[in-house]
């Protein structure tokens, strides 16, 4: 992946919104999810579209989503969409399942630019299972939402779909314990029952979870296939971006700037882990 210049701290955080300019091709792409997780989706979109200039706010103090209210998050997905559009730009991704399901309507009801949303693979993991049961993890936030039941219903007919809450996944992410020992014996009891009820197709329904991909894959062997969908949301980024016109024509490697509410002292680092490589981290 090609190195990307920080953005400049001048993406200060406004609470009031004043005059906001109408974005151009040369405008930012906003990116947000609850925490750090949607990191791996933003991996996904500087490798497509490396040109772009982004920014990513990770909302970590109220990290997970999965246990808050569908009011609650849509009240902070709308305060950060504020934000990312007082600042120019011209698309968000809600790099987080459990926000798209509670908020994206919302949020496209809001504002007139492209939005693009996740939801856990159930279709193509369907399509690529052979033994007919597909295993999900995920929040509990998304797999009790009205998204999740209606996938279910449109692509989990001809397959056995099991579920399974990871609880306290997400928070391990957010503190950087990739490997620790918790995070193991929390993936182990969390995979196993996907495996003992027969799922050669496991999905990762949350984005947090592609950072312990390694360990997931540990416990599947190679015989189990791991999908989720931060390639997908790039692709799909990338074509309402060229249908907008909004595609940027630069050949220059876009900006990357990362903003964050955590109260970690070790923040930066861990989203520099995450990332791949130093970063500058602006608090709001």
């Amino acid at each position: 992946m090609s190195s990307a210049k920080l953005l400049s701290n001048s993406f200060a955080i406004p609470y009031i919104l004043n005059t906001i300019a109408t974005p151009t091709s040369a405008s930012p792409i906003g990116v947000f999810d609850s925490g750090v997780g949607g990191i791996s989706v933003l991996k996904h979109i500087h490798t497509l579209l490396p040109n772009e200039d982004l920014i990513y706010v990770a909302d970590s103090k109220f990290a997970p989503y999965g246990n808050k209210t569908p009011e609650f998050i849509q009240e902070r997905a709308v305060w950060i969409a504020d934000l990312l559009i007082s600042k120019g730009a011209k698309a968000l991704v809600v790099a987080c399942n459990t926000a798209t399901a509670a908020a994206v309507d919302l949020l496209r009801q809001k504002y007139h630019l492209p939005i693009i949303g996740m939801e856990p693979a159930v279709k193509p993991a369907a399509a690529a299972s052979k033994t007919g049961v597909i295993g999900v993890l995920a929040t509990s936030g998304t797999l009790k939402s009205a998204q999740f039941a209606a996938l279910l219903e449109h692509y989990g007919q001809q397959v056995e779909v099991v579920t399974q809450a990871c609880h306290g996944l997400v928070e391990c992410v957010e503190r950087g314990e990739l490997d620790s020992t918790v995070t193991q014996d929390l993936l182990a009891s969390y995979v196993q029952p996907l495996i003992a009820a027969g799922a050669d197709t496991i999905v990762l329904g949350c984005t947090h979870y592609p950072f312990v991909r390694p360990l997931i894959e540990n416990l599947i062997g190679d015989d189990v296939v791991l999908i989720d969908t931060g390639a997908a949301v790039a692709k799909e980024l990338k074509r309402r971006l060229e249908d907008t016109r909004l595609l940027n024509a630069e050949t220059q490697i876009g900006q990357v700037g990362f903003w964050s509410n955590s109260t970690q002292t070790d923040a930066e680092d861990i989203v520099m882990r995450l990332w791949g490589k130093r970063v500058g981290l602006s608090k709001f």
